[in-house]
Order: C-alpha cells, then structure tokens, then sequence
C-alpha cells in the first residue's frame, strides 16, 4: 500500500491559521449546534475562509459521527459528523492534524451549505 503524500504549506499553498475575535454562531435544524469567541480562522490558499470551532464549544449532542473521511496532504485525515436528523457530513475535524496546522486539533468546521447558517459578528 502506498503511503499517502505530505505536502508543506508554503508560497505554492499557503495555509494560516489565527485566532479569530469574531462571535461565531453555527445553526442547524433550528438549533444553535456551536457558540463561541475562541474559534481559529483558517485561510487556505484561494478557499474561503474556514472557521474551526472548539469542540467544547460545540453541542455534540446534536452531531452523529459518520464513516466518511477525506484525506488533505497539508492537514492529514478529516472525519465527518452529520447533524442529528439534518444534513450528512456537515461538520469535519482533523483529530489528528499535521504539524502545520496542529492547532485545530480538537476543533470542528462546517460546511455553509449544510447548516443553516454560520454567523460571525466581532
């Protein structure tokens, strides 16, 4: 079995990760499913702005883990929650992230197009 490639952000692919001031407030099914002022931003080359929320932040109540993955070279293996009787895979985290952007371990991001919304006010 071939290992998977490793890539190193960089000029060709820059990746940053900050921590964000905003208010961040993700909805789903009617419901808050995160509230928090601790969230990091990750901006990744030309994609929009990704917010990664702090699990304890999070209801995990209301998220069901699912068996999708997806793999990223920069940030390593990515598992999926669905919202509990809303949309599948709304929600991935990198529990175990590379070096590079080992500060959101322990985080989720959501998909807009799979909650209600993501609301972000500073």
């Amino acid at each position: 079995m071939a290992s998977k490639p490793v890539r190193i952000p960089g000029p060709d692919h820059p990746i940053t990760v900050t921590r964000s001031d905003a208010h961040v407030v993700v909805r789903a099914g009617g419901k808050v499913i995160a509230d928090t002022r601790r969230a990091l931003a990750l901006q990744e080359a030309s994609y929009p702005l990704a917010y990664y929320v702090p699990r304890e932040d999070a209801d995990m109540s209301l998220l069901e883990r699912t068996d999708h993955a997806t793999y990223c070279p920069y940030k390593g293996e990515a598992s999926y929650y669905s919202v509990r009787g809303g949309a599948a895979n709304a929600v991935w985290s990198y529990e175990a992230p590379y070096d590079a952007v080992a500060e959101i371990s322990g985080h989720l991001a959501f998909y807009p197009d799979r909650v209600d919304g993501i609301h972000v006010s500073r």
